[in-house]
């Protein structure tokens, strides 16, 4: 099965992945089908969305924090990470997208986007393209 590491470098960023799952996609044979990225990790998720201005990666981490804020949930008294938890159970771990081509099939402006909730740390991604 692909997969491939990562390391993030702060605590909370969004780091485009799609150039890493693309050439996957490529060397994997497929001409068309699908393909799923996973993080196997409880404080990252994967999400698609665009990539173009950085202020919206900015926005969407902001909305998040605003939504499940630091420092407030019972799991916080064991490591200090319980909005990072909730953040990735909202988000999820993975996305599934259409292969044509031995291509991803994304929209203009799409991007997969490893979300990292609770860095710096190494990250595995898990690519599936069947």
């Amino acid at each position: 099965m692909p997969e491939f590491q990562l390391r993030t470098h702060t605590k909370r960023e969004m780091v485009d992945i799609t150039d890493r799952v693309s050439e996957l996609v490529g060397r994997s044979g497929i001409d068309e089908g699908i393909c799923h990225v996973y993080v196997p990790h409880a404080t990252a998720a994967i999400v698609i969305n665009e990539n173009a201005d950085p202020n919206l990666c900015t926005d969407i981490l902001e909305a998040l924090d605003r939504q499940v804020p630091d420092g407030v949930w019972r799991h916080d008294r064991i490591d200090s990470n319980g909005a990072a938890h909730i953040q990735a159970a909202i988000l999820g771990p993975g996305e599934t997208m259409p292969v044509a081509a031995e291509r991803l099939v994304l929209g203009t402006w799409q991007a997969i986007m490893l979300v990292e909730l609770d860095g710096p740390r190494d990250r595995r991604v898990v690519v599936t393209v069947i």
